[in-house]
């Protein structure tokens, strides 16, 4: 068992925030470069990341989200994934974190739940995307960023073929705790996780803290599964309501 599974269910740990938005006002064009950055400028990733640490992040997350192959070769980069890993745990590493996750975003490739093919190749670019960190030192996945329900099985199913680390996985939710589909409810969400492997099951959401707090009720009635909440904090803007 992993450091980090040591303590579900008695800790509450804090994981770090994704860094595009701080490095974007750094003038990265993080669209194109977020994860090319690990290996041309390596102390900026590093720095954003330290400003996580600071505040008090015992989970420091690795600048990897995109790095499923198809989101790579988007860039001319799918036969980099191994050098990325590496660039960005040692990113990572170099902070000393009490735990470190890589994170592995959607793939981004259109997905048919009907297709046996369509399934298998989603499913295989989870497990390339986990197996890309083989030999690397880090507590567990996280897979988070997820809109649909089919992707969300995928990338489980992939992530269980190629690791047994633990896995964090995430979707995201409006207020009323349903998916982008408008069909799919937190409780179908987070009962695919626990099907599927996942070692913690989470939600993402845009809404006010008293909705939030009642989707945890919701999540801790469905699994017995530690919680990972993402609070999405948009820009205040006072004069526009």
């Amino acid at each position: 068992m992993s450091d980090i599974a040591l303590r579900f269910h008695k800790d509450m740990l804090v994981l770090s925030a994704p860094i595009a938005a701080v490095l974007a006002r750094q003038g990265v064009d993080v669209t194109r470069d977020l994860e090319y950055l690990n290996l041309i400028e390596p102390e900026a990733v590093r720095d954003a990341l330290r400003l996580e640490s600071i505040a008090g992040a015992q989970c420091i997350v690795a600048n990897t989200e995109g790095i499923a192959p198809a989101r790579l070769a988007h860039h001319g980069m799918e036969d980099r994934a191994e050098e990325l890993a590496r660039a960005a745990l040692a990113a990572v590493q170099g902070l000393r974190p009490q735990h470190v996750l890589a994170e592995i975003g959607p793939c981004g490739l259109p997905l048919d739940g009907s297709s046996a093919a369509s399934l298998n190749e989603n499913r295989s670019q989870y497990a390339r995307a986990v197996r890309a960190f083989e030999g690397g030192t880090l507590d567990a996945f996280l897979f988070g960023g997820f809109a649909n329900p089919v992707d969300l099985k995928c990338a489980l199913m992939g992530a269980r073929q190629a690791s047994d680390r633990p896995v964090f996985a995430s979707v995201d939710v409006d207020g009323d705790g349903l998916m982008p589909d408008g069909r799919t409810t937190i409780e179908e969400a987070v009962s695919l996780m626990g099907e599927f492997g996942a070692s913690v099951a989470g939600f993402s959401a845009g809404a006010p803290v008293e909705q939030v707090a009642a989707l945890v009720e919701r999540v801790c009635g469905t699994v017995d599964l530690p919680v990972l909440v993402q609070l999405r904090i948009a820009e205040r803007a006072p004069r526009q309501g």
